[in-house]
């Protein structure tokens, strides 16, 4: 089972240059992609800013009160070995509060970061959203479902939590490392030596693990996606899955995935434990060394018991510090990795919607003469090469029914998408026009409002009746409903459910027939009123008298609208003003 996409993935994210050459993480080319991806993150973080800097400043004067607890180390370890006179209780009940103050700022700090990084999340799902939704079509669906949850889930999530994680801890490392070098270098500059001897072997450790980290992260990345497009096809298409006899096999392709998946986890694990390992041997070697240095220091006079346990914390604090700052690295990669996916489905091509004011006040104040449809000389076929139609001529005029008719595949649907926006002509001109103003626009997701539309198949959501048909008009009262399933002739077995109009519609319309699904699908369409009316084999779950029913109750009703019908039904094509032919890439008169 494949994802589309993946592929492109692994181009975006230069996995592997056009002849297959790994990429190096600093090459020009990614340091301005991982520039551009910070910028782009930054335009979402910046309205969080002042948030972020009271979580940075809460972060790093928790980096002084480890400091402060350091000296208050040493002063308790000098008065109880009688090197210094003091106050031990005083000492004591400092130490005391110092550990509820910590607490007290990780508390605090976890609960700015949850408030952030959750507003964060939500601000970016909005914004990738809506850009999603008004997407072109075609491009779009490039992209498997699970794909586009992952991204929009999954690696969303990644960079809202990475933006406190990475960032303002920067920050926060950089000050406590400063704080910690400060003063050791101020009371004993000799174990200063020990712990920044860590920083170049760290760097060095992490350097040669970051292009590895970087590709076993998308890796890991592209592994979730695939299972995340699986699970959404098995448990969406459960009834097919077993209709069709096909558990075993599904239950095979998930334990493959499952493999695949966990492989990629693995490998990554495998380079973190490695860099892990080498990072702590380092870390013990400096620990070690800075402990022996100390108890000779001790030995010689030097120092006492409480200096040297001081500079043991912090000469551990520079050391880790230094090691948490080059281990913020493996976190800027799948930070900067999830941001690239996000871009790529945020920068495919959008829809038109430059005309949505003026189409929404012809729509307002024009709604009794009707709209024409014209498409003239238009050439069209799909991204995957797929060639529907060369010259089509069309037109219709309200109150009039149009037939588009043909052989299987050839392309009465696509007419319907034309004419919806869903996909855009190649050249020549598709427009509609107000009778009344004499208006025209070229047709586009503006115009898109002045349509109403029933596609093949069972496209109900799980929500009720009443929802369902308030999707397409929200102020819809409660009597325009009925009236709209009287019309569809669903309201003699609507009216018959528990709860009527309020009957809870299971996913994909379970617990309806085809043809129950199809009458309320076809009501939904009826309640919005619009100029253009598109019916896309809308009545082929229907007997003959209900379908009769149906067609002439739209046909009696005042509403001017012009009706476009795909069909293979003689006796649908009987009430058609005219009807076009379909085939062979042609669109003709019938």
């Amino acid at each position: 089972m494949s994802v589309n996409g993946d592929e492109i993935i692994k181009k975006e994210n230069n996995i592997e240059d056009e002849k297959g050459k790994k990429s190096s993480l600093f090459s020009k080319e990614n340091f301005s992609a991982a520039l551009f991806r910070m910028k782009w993150i930054y335009s979402y973080g910046k309205k969080h800013v002042p948030g972020i800097v009271v979580y940075t400043l809460i972060g790093m004067s928790g980096a002084l009160i480890t400091i402060l607890s350091s000296l208050v180390s040493r002063d308790l370890v000098d008065i109880i070995t009688g090197h210094k006179t003091g106050e031990l209780l005083k000492s004591f009940i400092m130490m005391i509060g110092l550990q509820l103050i910590t607490v007290a700022i990780n508390n605090i700090s976890s609960y700015i970061s949850v408030s952030i990084s959750t507003k964060v999340d939500n601000t970016i799902k909005a914004d990738i959203y809506d850009r999603i939704m008004i997407s072109d079509w075609e491009s779009l669906s490039k992209y498997h479902s699970g794909n586009i949850l992952s991204r929009w889930g999954g690696d969303i999530s990644a960079i809202s939590s990475g933006l406190l994680s990475v960032i303002p801890n920067i920050f926060i490392i950089v000050v406590r490392f400063g704080m910690a070098l400060y003063m050791v270098l101020k009371n004993d500059a000799s174990f200063a030596i020990f712990a920044l001897v860590s920083v170049p072997l760290s760097f060095l450790v992490s350097r040669y693990n970051m292009n590895r980290m970087r590709e076993t992260n998308i890796e890991m990345l592209s592994a979730s996606t695939k299972m995340s497009s699986f699970s959404q096809d098995s448990f969406s298409n459960v009834q097919n899955v077993k209709a069709l006899d096909m558990l075993k096999l599904y239950s095979r392709k998930l334990r493959v995935l499952q493999k695949d998946s966990r492989d990629a986890r693995l490998k990554h694990q495998r380079n973190m434990i490695i860099s892990s390992l080498i990072l702590t041997l380092v870390s013990q070697l400096v620990t070690y060394s800075t402990y022996g240095w100390g108890v000779y220091r001790v030995w010689s006079g030097v120092i006492t018991y409480g200096s040297m346990t001081m500079f043991l914390t912090l000469s551990q604090t520079l050391s880790s510090s230094a090691q948490n700052l080059i281990n913020v690295v493996p976190n800027v990669i799948s930070l900067l990795v999830s941001a690239g996916r996000v871009i790529e489905i945020e920068d495919l091509p959008k829809e038109d919607y430059s005309d949505d004011e003026k189409v929404k006040s012809l729509l307002d104040k024009d709604s009794k003469e009707g709209v024409e449809i014209r498409i003239s000389n238009v050439d069209f076929a799909y991204m995957n090469g797929t060639k529907v139609m060369e010259g089509a001529q069309f037109v219709s005029h309200p109150r009039e029914v149009v037939g588009i008719v043909g052989p299987s595949g050839e392309g009465k649907t696509t007419m319907l998408r034309l004419f919806l926006a869903i996909v855009n002509a190649h050249s020549g001109e598709a427009s509609i026009r107000s009778v009344s103003t004499g208006e025209e626009f070229k047709l586009s997701g503006a115009t898109r409002q002045l349509f109403a539309y029933v596609p093949q198949g069972n496209t109900l959501f799980a929500e009720t009746i009443a929802e369902n048909m308030r999707n397409v008009k929200e102020d819809a009262t409660d009597e325009e409903i009925v009236e709209a399933l009287k019309m569809a002739c669903a309201w003699e077995f609507v009216s018959k459910l528990p709860e009527g109009i309020n009957t809870l519609i299971q996913e994909r319309g379970g617990g309806l027939s085809e043809g129950q699904a199809q009458r309320l699908s076809i009501a939904r369409a009826l309640i919005r009123k619009s100029p253009v009316l598109l019916l896309d084999e809308a009545t082929s779950a229907l007997d003959v008298d209900t379908q009769r029913s149906v067609l002439d109750n739209i046909l009696k009703d005042e509403c001017p609208r012009t009706v476009i019908v795909t069909t293979h039904r003689p006796e649908v094509m009987e009430i058609c003003d005219r009807v076009y032919l379909i085939k062979d890439n042609e669109l003709k008169i019938r």
